[in-house]
Order: structure tokens, then C-alpha cells, then sequence
């Protein structure tokens, strides 16, 4: 095996590719999909259909990494996701625009699981909260940083994006295949069902399970953000997609970098629970504020403290999954991603919707749906403690 810290900066390089391929349609979509006749409601399937392939294909995805390897599957998903990436470019109906988003998805089913547990496979449990932090920045800052480079590509013109995202993709593939090691685990995995539905059954009864449901509703309510702001801004401000991109880059370097230096000595000082509890919290208050604040620093301001809220969550729920997973990693990792693309899916297809209905709606559904996990979790941490 390469080194472990070379290692480790390959796997956040390879969410990074995977991730800002994501994230760059976000602010181009406004336009792009004028094109073809559309408006947020479409926005909100393109994105809820990329969770839906993840949804179906990541415990498939972590299942088989327990069994295969995490490399191949890796490559393959990088494979996927390039070549969809440039097919996505190339469509010239909108049937074809759901096509391959939903092969994106597919591609990106494959990859995060495998990352996931490949991180897990090499370290510790006392340094598994540090690479889960590393990995949670580079999936933050891919998906933060990607509307930017989407904005700053869309210059050239609106397909010139997708081309680059795609590029990268596959010689990223070529690096995972050339530098990882393929680990298969040592302790064969338990025997698992194909079957979506008897796996989301299955991990009801695992002890990280509550952790999955924060996930879902986690991730429901970022997915709500991340796909209604640049509409909810278009029409509310008349912002460009430059000014959309920046104002969701700032937010994410500033998440990444309170990852990458804090996140560690965060998790040693409050623990991981409380990271999620308070962040819940933060995010949900922020995302009522989005409704009545105006002004472009402000709404900088606002947004910024959001998605640092919101990147603290995904590591320290990560973390904890995984040390609760034993021996499980793969399946552990494949259930993580179903849930979280589960709350992906259903966040911006009804977000969408809403956003066509009334501008504020997206907003404050996603406050209440915060809320209501940050008052789920703490009513288990809660139980948990009085049984201790």
C-alpha cells in the first residue's frame, strides 16, 4: 500500500473531482435550462434524480466494495461519471439532460461509499475522525467551489463546463488506478440482500441507525438550499451567475478551512454529537434569515454561515457511523450515501416545486425540516444518556 497520508490526499482529491462535477451545474442552470424551455421545477429533478441513482446504487455500491475492493469500484464510478459529465454537454433534448445526470449518479454511488471506507480501512479509531474531517472538506469544498468554477467556465459558454468536469473526471480515474492499493477487507462481509428495501430494513436495526435518519434530514435540507438558491436569487435580486458563484464559494472555502485546521481539535474538545446538535441548529436559524435579509454582503453573511454549519454535520455524522460499523465498513459507508441521496432526492424535487409556487417557500420548509432533526437528536442523545 502507498503511504497512508498519500493515500489520504488522493481519496479527498477524488470527491473533490466527483463532487464540484456535482455542484457546477448550480448556477448555470438558470440559463441553461432557458434553453430548453424549463424553469425550477426541472432544476429540482435534475438534481433529486442524481440522489435517486445514488440512492438505489450506493448500498449495492458498499456491499461490493466489502467484497471486491474499494479501488475498482473507485475507477469504475469515475469512469461513469467523466463520460456522463460530457454526454450531459452534448444532449440536445431534455430527456437526455435526466439520462445522464441519473448516470452521474450512478458514477457517484460507486465512488463515495468506497471512499468512505477506504478512509476507514486506513486509519484508526483515534485518527478516523481527522480523515473523515479531511474527506468531509473535500466534499464540501468540491460541491462549494464547483458553482464557482461552473460560473467562471460558463464564460467561454454554457457547455464548456460540463467538457472540463468531465475531462477531469476520467484522468482522475487513470491516478485511482495507477496509485490505489485495492484493499478488500479482511473479515469476509456479512451476507447482503441487492434489494434496496431489505436493506434500508437492515440498518434499522443497526446501533448507528438514528445517525441515518440526521443524515436524511440533514441532507434534505441543504439539497433545498443548494438547488433553490440560484433561482430564489435570479428572480428575487436579479443576480448574476458570477455573483451566485461567489457567493457560494466564499461560504464553502470558509466550511473547508474550518475542517481542514479545526475540525480535529473540535471534535477532541465538544465531541461529534454536539457538533451535529448545535450545527442543526445554526443551519435551520440561517435559513429563516435567508427570507428577510437583502443586500448582497449580507446575504453573503448569512449564506456563509449556513454552509459552514451545514459542513460541519457531514463529517462528524461520517465519523460516527463509521465507528460504529465494526467490521461493516463498506456497508456502513453504501447506507450513509443511500440515506444522505435519499434526502438529496426528495429535498430538491419538492424545493423546486415550491419555489414555483411562492419564493419564500423552499426557505422556510427547509428551517422547520432542520429543526426537527436537531429536536430528534437531541431527544435520543437524551434517551441514550439516562439508560448509561
Amino acid at each position: 500500500m502507498k503511504h497512508p497520508r498519500f493515500t489520504l490526499v488522493l481519496l479527498m482529491f477524488i470527491m473533490f473531482i466527483t463532487m464540484s462535477g456535482i455542484g457546477l451545474i448550480i448556477p448555470i442552470m438558470p440559463a441553461y435550462l432557458k434553453t430548453f424551455g424549463a424553469a425550477g421545477q426541472v432544476l429540482g429533478f435534475l438534481i433529486a434524480v442524481i440522489a435517486f441513482a445514488q440512492f438505489i446504487f450506493s448500498p449495492l455500491a458498499g456491499n461490493l466494495s466489502d467484497r471486491i475492493g474499494r479501488k475498482k469500484l473507485i475507477v469504475v464510478g469515475l469512469l461513469i461519471t467523466g463520460i456522463a459529465q460530457i454526454g450531459f454537454a452534448l444532449s440536445g433534448h431534455l430527456f437526455e439532460l435526466f439520462l445522464w445526470r441519473f448516470l452521474t449518479g450512478v458514477g457517484a454511488a460507486f465512488i463515495m461509499p468506497s471512499v468512505m471506507a477506504y478512509a476507514a480501512d486506513i486509519t484508526t479509531l483515534e485518527t478516523r475522525g481527522k480523515a473523515m474531517g479531511l474527506i468531509g472538506a473535500a466534499i464540501s469544498f468540491g460541491f462549494m467551489i464547483g458553482p464557482g468554477i461552473g460560473g467562471a467556465l460558463s464564460n467561454v459558454n454554457l457547455h464548456f463546463p460540463f467538457y472540463v468536469a468531465g475531462s477531469a473526471a476520467i484522468i482522475t480515474s487513470l491516478l485511482a488506478l495507477l496509485f490505489l492499493t485495492n484493499i478488500i477487507p479482511k473479515v469476509p462481509a456479512a451476507k447482503s440482500s441487492n434489494n434496496i428495501v431489505k436493506e434500508i430494513i437492515r440498518s434499522t436495526k443497526k446501533p448507528y441507525f438514528i445517525m441515518l435518519v440526521v443524515v436524511f434530514i440533514f441532507s434534505f435540507g441543504i439539497a433545498n438550499f443548494q438547488a433553490t438558491l440560484s433561482m430564489y436569487l435570479t428572480y428575487k435580486f436579479d443576480y448574476s451567475a458570477n455573483d451566485i458563484a461567489i457567493l457560494m464559494t466564499v461560504g464553502g472555502f470558509a466550511g473547508v478551512i474550518i475542517q481542514g485546521v479545526l475540525l480535529s481539535r473540535l471534535f477532541k474538545k465538544f465531541g461529534e454529537l454536539n457538533i451535529v446538535l448545535w450545527s442543526l441548529l445554526v443551519a435551520a436559524v440561517t435559513f429563516i434569515c435567508m427570507i428577510f435579509v437583502s443586500g448582497y454582503f449580507l446575504i453573503l453573511f448569512v449564506a456563509t454561515i449556513f454552509q459552514i454549519a451545514t459542513t460541519l454535520i457531514r463529517p462528524a455524522i461520517n465519523t460516527l457511523v463509521s465507528k460504529s460499523a465494526g467490521d461493516e465498513q463498506g456497508f456502513a459507508a453504501g447506507m450513509n450515501t443511500a440515506y444522505m441521496s435519499l434526502g438529496t432526492m426528495v429535498g430538491p424535487a419538492l424545493a423546486g416545486t415550491l419555489l414555483d409556487w411562492k419564493l419564500d417557500a423552499p426557505f422556510a420548509l427547509g428551517a422547520v425540516i432542520l429543526f426537527i432533526g436537531y429536536l430528534v437528536l437531541r431527544q435520543w442523545t437524551k434517551k441514550k444518556s439516562s439508560l448509561n
